[in-house]
């Protein structure tokens, strides 16, 4: 997508902000969370046209070297955090992926693998996914479902997709057309809500797609309205000690400089609130 470039360039321009190429996730990695067989499937090409159908993309060799360079943006994130604070991957948020499919250009769940990456290497125990995107994180509420180390909060719109919700530990739905104040209240509690789990971390999935311009969100948030959602993450985890790991998610504005805008506000929030930012 055209605003992955875009945000690399705008970002580009700022000295205090380092940027570096991931590698890779791994097998070992993806099958934390996915299906050994749906990552073969995926890696060797061999998806049915239902399940590429239902992803959105066709596939390609090259669709899977970003589905696995996102995963490990995200994996790289984590690590970041923990070390320095904060951390952003200027991709990622690929929230509808399932443990054993793709929905909603979502192929790997970056998130989740994250999560279980850093579980598995005894970096932290106990998470919370702040998930702001204007759809509901479906496939993150379906992988955790149960799981009394991961904190799922969903901030969505109720007529949005997915038209099938899954069950978050805490979901807050938004009527069309929901505006800054009644977003920001429902941003507010949740985040201070998920964050008193208890946790060693957040993964802030930021997407741009609450924004009243955008194409797919159907709700009234102004730009002005996100960076205050920004700031009130940022800062409740900073009150609470607790490193925030971000990843970008949706954003699909009617002028794709919009989306963009909101990004780089995001990062540009990260940094402020450590003085740098990876």
């Amino acid at each position: 997508m055209e605003k992955y470039q875009l945000l690399r360039e705008r970002l580009s321009t700022h000295s205090d902000i380092v940027m570096s190429v991931p590698e890779a996730a791994t097998s070992e990695a993806l099958t934390r969370v996915h299906t050994a067989d749906y990552v073969d499937r995926i890696s060797s090409g061999s998806l049915s046209r239902d399940e590429v159908r239902r992803i959105g993309f066709p596939w390609s060799p090259e669709l899977v070297e970003r589905s696995l360079r996102s995963v490990g943006g995200t994996i790289s994130a984590v690590g970041a955090a923990l070390d320095s604070g904060v951390s952003v991957n200027l991709a990622g948020g690929t929230h509808h992926a399932f443990a054993d499919r793709g929905e909603g250009f979502c192929v790997f769940n970056d998130v989740a693998v994250a999560i279980r990456s850093a579980q598995a290497r005894g970096a932290i125990r106990r998470c919370a996914v702040l998930d702001l995107d204007v759809h509901q994180g479906n496939g993150t509420a379906a992988v955790f479902q149960g799981d009394a180390s991961v904190f799922t909060l969903s901030v969505h719109g109720a007529n949005n997709f997915p038209f099938r919700k899954e069950r978050s530990d805490l979901d807050i739905e938004l009527h069309d057309g929901a505006d800054d104040a009644s977003y920001l209240d429902a941003i507010a509690g949740g985040t201070n809500q998920a964050l008193a789990y208890g946790v060693d971390l957040a993964c802030f999935v930021a997407g741009a797609d609450p924004f009243e311009g955008d194409r797919l969100g159907r709700l009234s948030v102004t730009k002005a309205g996100l960076r205050e959602r920004d700031a009130i993450v940022f800062e409740a985890c900073e009150r609470a000690g607790i490193p925030v790991a971000v990843v970008m998610s949706g954003g699909y504005a009617r002028d794709v400089s919009d989306t963009v805008d909101i990004h780089e506000a995001t990062v540009l929030a990260a940094v402020e609130s450590t003085g740098s930012a990876n």
